[in-house]
């Protein structure tokens, strides 16, 4: 039969590229678990308390965030990969309203406030930004920029990732958190 002989041939031509496209995936997903290795673990437990002054003034506190996700974006400064992002959260932002999801970014490892406040300036970041310090860093095991945790309605760590992250990226991590 020719349409017998016809999926063999396809099968056979895209066999190639399927165990390729399996490939990647197999090391992307290897090489984001061994990232996330020393990361807080997702679990039952409510992640740790989270407060401090904003870059604008006021204060901020992960508990007055009220029953909806939370995500936290921590980054630095200087950061290369915080700076190709910053432009994807602000367009998340504008995806998902602040009554469904909170995006609170904590800037670590700074010198100054002008040099966080330039570089907030510098990538348009709209967002609340939280002064961040090396005790934050600590209790929520940030060693590397950008660092996302994404929590649900009750503060636990429902997602958690490093390094860059796309626009799609991102809203794929929050959309299905409560």
């Amino acid at each position: 039969m020719p349409s017998e002989q016809k999926i063999r041939q396809f099968l056979k031509q895209r066999t190639g590229l399927f165990l390729n496209v399996l490939f990647f995936v197999a090391v992307f997903l290897g090489v984001s678990t061994f990232q996330a290795r020393n990361m807080l673990p997702k679990s039952d437990v409510e992640s740790p308390a989270l407060s401090g002054p904003l870059l604008r003034g006021g204060s901020y506190d992960i508990a007055d965030a009220g029953k909806r996700p939370v995500l936290v974006y921590f980054f630095a400064p200087w950061c290369k990969f915080c700076a190709a992002s910053s432009d994807n959260l602000t367009r998340l932002r504008r995806m998902r309203d602040d009554d469904s999801l909170e995006i609170l970014t904590v800037a670590l490892d700074w010198q100054d406030r002008d040099e966080v406040r330039r570089y907030v300036d510098r990538y348009e970041l709209d967002l609340p930004v939280m002064l961040g310090d090396t005790q934050i860093a600590q209790d929520w095991r940030v060693y590397a920029f950008p660092t996302y945790y994404v929590l649900d309605s009750d503060r636990r760590i429902h997602r958690r990732d490093l390094g860059y992250s796309t626009q799609l990226g991102l809203w794929w991590r929050t959309w299905f958190v409560d």
